[in-house]
């Protein structure tokens, strides 16, 4: 391999890039258009719930919970009502998401000693805000739960009664992200997919751009190595990679405020193996496909679904059907999700990251092989 011959390809797709203003702003405008749509419209946090309440009990008791659900930073109180027709009218136009109906004999029940059940009605159309809107009433449920023990066994030890000695008092600490904010994994997640999808298409054009523009045949004409070649139509894509990851990470990091804890050293050195991956890849996309249209659909069937679905960008790998999460291991945005996810969170070096690390840097070296062993020097 001769330095000067890689060193002139490279300047020949670099001065080819910058006359084409596409090329640009696929490379470099993209990715960050797509992380700042991404980063802002997609977001798995569900807050101020709006809340339709009917108290059929009208006690202090029955107030007390409804001003706990009101007071929380997750609800917000839509109004009140009489009867079931409204509530139903309610969340079928998708006016509230939930409803929460006390019973009449609430607080007589409290009064008792006896346990008493309330109603909350959500609307299940999706799913996941359903099933966090649960979760948050459960919660508040339960802190009102905790407060009646409390009284009862202070009332019962004023009376020189037997009661409720000790009470548990559980008190959760989320580690890596404290406040439970989903753009916290989202963006560092939204990095991996869109530096695959981006870096694939980028390089899924080069070499079938040779052969629809016929010049091809002369680069096959001169002394120039298959492995110069490549090389050389890689490295300004590689520059471009590395620039978008520099942005990606300033626009985390500054803009949506995402902690960066590991090592910044690491981060990039991670990148820059699953770029060299994600551009071959592309490369041999083109090599095989020798047209640009062919090639860039296989490029997004290819980068985009799986790294978007099978990565565990957005569904958890462990919750899907066991053959699927046998399939994720093809996916090499697994494993940089995992990294990036490890390092931004965690803060954890190779001594945790260490076996996605060498799968990561195993697809790259297949590609390396791959995609000098389909570049042949002929014309047919």
């Amino acid at each position: 391999m001769t330095f000067m011959r890689v060193r002139a390809v490279a300047r020949k797709e670099t001065i080819h890039i910058l006359r084409d203003p596409r090329s640009l702003g696929m490379g470099i405008a993209i990715p960050m258009l797509l992380l700042l749509l991404f980063g802002y419209a997609l977001s798995l946090d569900v807050d101020n719930v709006p809340l339709l309440v009917w108290d059929q009990c009208k006690s202090a008791e029955s107030r007390e919970l409804v001003s706990r659900f009101a007071g929380s930073e997750y609800f917000t109180l839509h109004g009140s009502t009489d009867n079931y027709r409204t509530i139903e009218h309610a969340l079928d136009e998708g006016e509230v998401l939930m409803a929460l109906v006390i019973p009449p004999d609430f607080s007589s029940s409290l009064e008792a000693g006896r346990s008493v059940a309330v109603q909350a009605l959500i609307e299940g159309s999706d799913a996941n805000t359903a099933e966090i809107t649960r979760g948050y009433a459960q919660a508040v449920i339960g802190i009102f739960n905790l407060h009646v023990i409390q009284n009862r066994a202070e009332l019962q030890g004023k009376h020189g009664m037997v009661g409720l000695d000790a009470v548990i008092d559980l008190r959760a600490r989320v580690w890596y992200n404290d406040n439970l904010e989903s753009r916290n994994y989202i963006i560092p997640g939204l990095i991996a997919v869109i530096m695959m999808v981006i870096a694939a298409l980028l390089t899924s054009l080069t070499v079938a751009r040779e052969w629809e523009t016929g010049t091809m045949e002369q680069l096959l004409s001169t002394p120039l190595k298959g492995s110069e070649l490549i090389l050389g139509k890689l490295l300004p894509y590689f520059g471009i990679g590395l620039l978008d990851m520099v942005l990606a990470v300033l626009m985390g990091q500054f803009l949506f405020e995402v902690p960066l804890r590991g090592s910044l050293v690491l981060l990039f050195a991670i990148a820059a193996i699953f770029l060299i991956g994600a551009l071959l890849l592309g490369m041999l996309i083109s090599i095989v496909a020798k047209s640009q249209l062919v090639a860039s659909q296989v490029a997004i069937v290819l980068t985009f679904l799986p790294a978007f679905l099978l990565s565990g960008f957005m569904y958890d790998i462990a919750n899907m059907p066991k053959p699927v999460q046998v399939l994720t291991h093809l996916v090499p945005a697994r494993y940089f999700v995992t990294l990036l996810k490890g390092i931004y969170l965690k803060g954890v070096g190779l001594e945790i990251l260490a076996l996605p690390a060498l799968l990561l840097t195993l697809f790259a070296i297949v590609m390396v092989v791959l995609a000098r062993v389909k570049f042949k020097k002929k014309l047919f």
